[in-house]
């Protein structure tokens, strides 16, 4: 997640929220929070259509954005001591859990139907076929939140 958003969440500043990070860096190893470089900012701000406000006018970011892994928000709450900050984070782990459990989920249906198309034979290979196309997402791109490592 990105540390805008998070400041949103935290009801916090930005800066404010950075400065708590950097601070406190020995919490945050690279795997817990990485600074985004200027190629994939530009790349961040084409995708969510954001227009560039440059860093010599007032209002606009000074340092590239930092980003969050789920590992690295639990580490915000130690960070940012306030109640609303804790309570944030508890929601925010929630919905990581409810993700992964979603897409284990549909790990665990895939793996289902790929053993009975095996148990089976060709008669129903159109069932089987009707219903992958169900379990397909939608064509349409759904908006992305936060920053995903495609690496």
């Amino acid at each position: 997640m990105l540390d805008v958003d998070l400041a949103n969440l935290y009801g916090v500043k930005t800066g404010a929220l950075n400065r708590a990070v950097r601070r406190n860096q020995v919490r945050f190893p690279s795997d817990f929070m990485f600074q985004l470089s200027e190629n994939e900012e530009e790349i961040l701000r084409c995708q969510i259509g954001i227009s560039k406000i440059k860093k010599e006018t007032r209002g606009g970011r000074q340092y590239l954005p930092l980003v969050f892994t789920e590992q690295g928000v639990a580490m915000l709450s130690s960070v940012l001591r306030s109640e609303n900050a804790a309570l944030v984070n508890i929601e925010i782990m929630r919905t990581f859990v409810k993700i992964r459990e979603m897409l284990l989920s549909n790990q665990n249906l895939a793996r289902k139907l790929s053993d009975l198309e095996k148990k089976y034979d060709s008669q129903f290979a159109s069932v089987f076929d009707a219903i992958r196309q169900l379990m397909t997402p939608p064509d349409t791109p759904r908006r992305r939140i936060g920053i995903i490592n495609e690496d």
